[in-house]
């Protein structure tokens, strides 16, 4: 089959560039990569569309199209241009997508792909906008839902106006609504997701939670050809780095890997430490964040948010007292990352995932791939991922319980690795997530009720939305 992937936000290219780097340049992106790879490796033809982008700061994405090694043959990312050459963030390429789409349909003519899968909000209009024009069918993978964000973040009656200027909440929600009301089926990682998630007050009408014949729970997976326990070449030269740093009898640690996100909640992990001296003795804390070296000099470098992120990591390590036990490691590749982990698991190390709300969580199924103990949220998918006892579970708001779980994930190091890596080999491997992605594809395009829809109206759901805060007053 010809499949097409429909991801406009972020990029796509050979190096992985400034992967995690950005907020549109996330998990979601190595989600897609993953995936469409597997599917070349079960003998399918995959087009990844996203945005070009002609832009002196972003030079890997000026190219028309361009793909991954040893996939030239099977696997094209292809660029069309969206809103200008320039860098936009996702919520401005709202109103430029219609002609992105028409690009897109121009580009293939007569020669339609099978079958669109389609990701995030945005990419989910686009695949709406798709279907209008020719009836293509597609998958949504959501990966997370404006309405959930919206709450996080705290949005009342009272500041509305500023967070819809920023996120444009009314138009992610509607694309939402809509990619749900007309894919094919719906993909997410765990069941949790689709009962809670999908059951917001803010969808309503458009899905039915529990209609399961409209939702395929199909987990993500992990790169075992990078993520394993099994050392590379590079390990070597990342031990004699980290040796060199650390000191050859370097202790347990706790390791996060995570961008400077608020959501993710590195603060959690970093106050769990600040406030438990038997955590500080027992095992460092080990911060790993792309792009940076020297926290206090590096800063600089950050964007708005993210610098608000650190300074806050910053004050409470300064205010416990504990710089000589928190270590920033700028890692720029996964390769030196799982090499990074590994060198920690043999260490009896443990990984910490303390996000407020995670929908699914590759992080720390990647880690404990590598052999590091996961210690992860028990809000969203990591409930799921070791329900069978592989992982520790905690409470993101408490940082005492954080403290707890560190201390019984290096305590119990070599069972919970054990058993994280046995979990991991059984249930989350790309392969699994592609063929799961086929079985949906299959039984769809044995449908012939599949046909083009109206076309989408103005993308608006300000009205309802502004109900819904109203309820909660």
């Amino acid at each position: 089959m010809h499949i097409v992937f429909l991801n406009p936000q972020g990029n796509f290219d050979a190096k992985d560039s400034y992967l995690t780097e950005h907020p549109d340049f996330g998990g979601q992106l190595v989600y897609v990569k993953e995936v469409a790879q597997a599917l070349v490796d079960l003998g399918h033809k995959v087009d990844i569309v996203t945005r070009r982008i002609r832009d002196a700061a972003w030079p890997e994405f000026a190219e028309d199209q361009s793909s991954y090694p040893d996939y030239e043959e099977n696997l094209r990312i292809l660029r069309f241009p969206c809103g200008g050459d320039r860098f936009l963030e996702k919520e401005q390429l709202w109103p430029h997508l219609p002609a992105f789409i028409a690009s897109m349909l121009e580009f293939y003519g007569d020669a339609l792909p099978d079958f669109a899968t389609a990701h995030y909000a945005d990419g989910g209009y686009c695949a709406v906008l798709t279907q209008a024009r020719t009836g293509m069918p597609f998958t949504f993978t959501g990966h997370s839902l404006g309405a959930q964000k919206l709450e996080k973040l705290g949005t009342t009656i009272a500041n509305w106006s500023n967070m819809e200027a920023r996120y444009l909440f009314s138009r992610r929600i509607a694309a939402e609504r809509m990619s749900m009301a007309h894919a094919a089926r719906i993909i997410v990682s765990t069941g949790q997701e689709q009962k809670e998630q999908y059951a917001h007050a803010l969808y309503a009408g458009a899905v039915d939670p529990a209609d399961d014949r409209h939702f395929a729970v199909t987990p993500p997976g992990v790169n075992e050809r990078v993520f394993s326990f099994e050392s590379t070449d590079l390990d070597a030269e990342v031990t004699a780095a980290l040796d060199s740093r650390f000191g050859e009898d370097v202790g347990p640690c706790t390791v996060v890997s995570s961008r400077l996100d608020e959501k993710k909640n590195i603060l959690g992990v970093v106050k769990a430490y600040a406030g438990n001296a038997a955590l500080r003795e027992r095992a460092a804390l080990v911060l790993c964040v792309r792009g940076l070296d020297d926290p206090d000099k590096d800063i600089a470098k950050l964007g708005g948010a993210e610098q608000t992120v650190l300074r806050e990591i910053l004050d409470v390590i300064d205010g416990a007292e504990m710089r000589e036990r928190v270590y920033f490691l700028n890692i720029g590749s996964q390769l030196e990352l799982a090499a990074t982990y590994r060198y920690f698991a043999r260490r009896g190390s443990v990984f910490a995932l303390t996000s407020f709300y995670e929908p699914f969580g590759l992080a720390p199924i990647e880690a404990a791939a590598t052999g590091l103990a996961p210690v992860a949220t028990n809000n969203g998918g990591p409930t799921e991922i070791f329900a069978d006892g592989s992982g520790v579970l905690v409470d993101p708001f408490s940082a005492e319980e954080i403290a707890d779980g560190l201390l019984d994930g290096l305590s119990r190091h070599a069972a919970l690795s054990k058993a994280a890596i046995k979990r991991v080999q059984e249930t989350y491997t790309w392969r699994q997530t592609a063929e799961g992605y086929l079985a949906v594809i299959d039984a769809n395009r044995s449908d012939t009720n599949n046909k083009a829809i109206a076309q989408p109206r103005e993308l608006d759901e300000a009205e309802r939305i502004l109900g819904f805060l109203r309820s909660l007053e």
